[in-house]
């Protein structure tokens, strides 16, 4: 993934740095992945959540004729289609396959789009940006680390606090690529394999048109980079960020615990705001007042890691 360029925008206390993130190179797509998700997917339904009993099972999840009798299809019809030698299942097996397989709402519109693609996503790549709107939100939260992420989970602006919280990324704008080839950010995200199998499914939620072209480069690039990414992945999850808490491990101010809440932005589909804040009076609001004040002072003099760019060449 890419790494953009930033520049700063001043504006009294705040400071919220923006991104450039340039289009991505097309490559071409697979055909299969109807089949992958179906087999996927059931190996992650229990017997027991359909009321059968476990028994002794040589693979995890239901055989493939306990969904098809779920889904109200024939045996042979199922196995074609996780094949894929069928591709055209109508509506209504969607939706009864979705019921089988115990689909949420995220799960069972990625499904329907992995039959019927989004035309909306054959259109040509374009830069993502942070709107003025945006960024003027983003600075008025002098106290509250925020950040504004895009459609492939590229970092598109953040302000002051939210880079002195997340200044283990040094000058990258890649988070989904952070998180998997960075090795500092398995020391900064406390529960790291729960955080990156978060952005992966996100990753999946954020784009429901398998055929896109510029997620199946970047999908590519970190399958063969990272095997904890092809791993996850190959999990076929599809979850949108949302409402949750985070631990992490800064090294200047030690370990902090942040609630967060994910908003979209309804005028760049695609777009995420991300909110952080401390519980009043916790141990990790003294911590963000502290990073608070180095960010007000000169961060760059302070921690000598990397830092994220402020100036456009």
């Amino acid at each position: 993934m890419p790494s953009g360029s930033g520049r700063s925008r001043p504006g009294g206390c705040g400071r919220t740095t923006l991104f450039a993130v340039p289009a991505r190179t097309l490559v071409g797509m697979d055909t299969k992945r109807l089949g992958e998700f179906l087999r996927a997917r059931r190996a992650l339904v229990r017997p027991e959540e359909h009321g059968m009993p476990a028994g002794a099972r040589r693979t995890p999840g239901l055989r493939r004729e306990e969904i098809a009798v779920l889904a109200g299809v024939s045996t042979d019809y199922y196995v074609r289609l996780e094949q894929g030698r069928e591709r055209n299942p109508s509506p209504q097996v969607l939706r009864a396959l979705a019921a089988a397989l115990l689909l949420k709402d995220e799960e069972a519109v990625y499904l329907r789009a992995l039959v019927d693609p989004p035309r909306a996503g054959r259109s040509r790549p374009a830069r993502e940006y942070a709107s003025p709107q945006l960024v003027s939100l983003l600075d008025a939260w002098a106290d509250t680390p925020a950040l504004v992420y895009g459609r492939y989970l590229d970092l598109l602006a953040v302000n002051s606090l939210g880079e002195a919280l997340f200044s283990w990324l040094g000058g990258q704008t890649g988070l989904l690529t952070a998180m998997f080839l960075d090795p500092a950010a398995r020391d900064f995200y406390r529960d790291w394999d729960v955080v990156a199998q978060g952005c992966v499914a996100a990753l999946r939620a954020a784009n429901p048109d398998p055929d896109d072209q510029l997620l199946q480069n970047l999908v590519g690039e970190l399958s063969v980079r990272s095997p904890d990414f092809a791993r996850m992945w190959a999990r076929h999850e599809v979850r949108a960020k949302s409402a949750s808490a985070k631990r992490f491990h800064h090294r200047l101010v030690g370990d902090l615990t942040l609630g967060f809440e994910t908003f979209s932005v309804n005028s760049a589909p695609g777009q995420h705001l991300v909110v952080y804040r401390a519980e009043p009076g916790s141990t990790a609001e003294h911590s963000l007042a502290l990073l608070g004040s180095f960010a007000l002072t000169d961060f760059h003099d302070i921690h000598d890691e990397g830092h994220i760019t402020h100036e456009l060449p």
